[in-house]
């Protein structure tokens, strides 16, 4: 262990500091990404939340019901948003071949196209920003962030259980 590692596991004034300085990093580079990904949808000409539904229709089975359970939202809010698309003339809302009482989404043309520019912008700054990073520490990287987010979601739901039962 150098000593500049021992001291600052033995000085809790200094391991906070960086705590804290972690977690700054992680504020800033989280705020950049919600910026990049507005810049990525606004360049194709929709918002975030369309972007996202529309990548869920571009793949197999969506379900707007389920969706708005795994995104935390409401279902009304999943229907404005397949809304906003139908009228934008990206999707295209049918009558469900096996049960007349679901409807499919599917996209048009033009959803197609903005979904191609969408792909093309992200892997252009996928390969502009993350291409030439080393490998290893790219590997680092993702192992602490899974290890972080299983922490968060660990104390997530120990504080929800806590609250939840007094």
């Amino acid at each position: 262990m150098n000593p500049q590692t021992s001291s600052t596991v033995s000085n809790p004034a200094s391991r906070d500091a960086v705590v804290l300085d972690a977690i700054a990093s992680l504020q800033r580079l989280t705020g950049l990404f919600q910026v990049r990904l507005d810049q990525l949808a606004h360049e194709a000409g929709v918002t975030p939340q369309q972007w996202r539904v529309l990548e869920e229709i571009c793949g197999e089975h969506f379900m707007p019901s389920m969706f708005a359970r795994e995104c935390e939202s409401s279902p009304a809010a999943v229907s404005k948003i397949l809304r906003q698309l139908i009228d934008k003339g990206i999707v295209r809302a049918g009558v469900s071949e096996h049960d007349g009482r679901q409807r499919t989404y599917t996209p048009t043309a033009a959803g197609r196209r903005v979904m191609s520019r969408l792909t093309a912008a992200r892997e252009h700054a996928i390969e502009a920003v993350w291409s030439d990073l080393p490998r290893k520490e790219l590997q680092s990287f993702k192992s602490f962030s899974n290890d972080l987010i299983s922490r968060l979601e660990a104390y997530a739901r120990a504080k929800e259980q806590r609250d939840n039962h007094g």
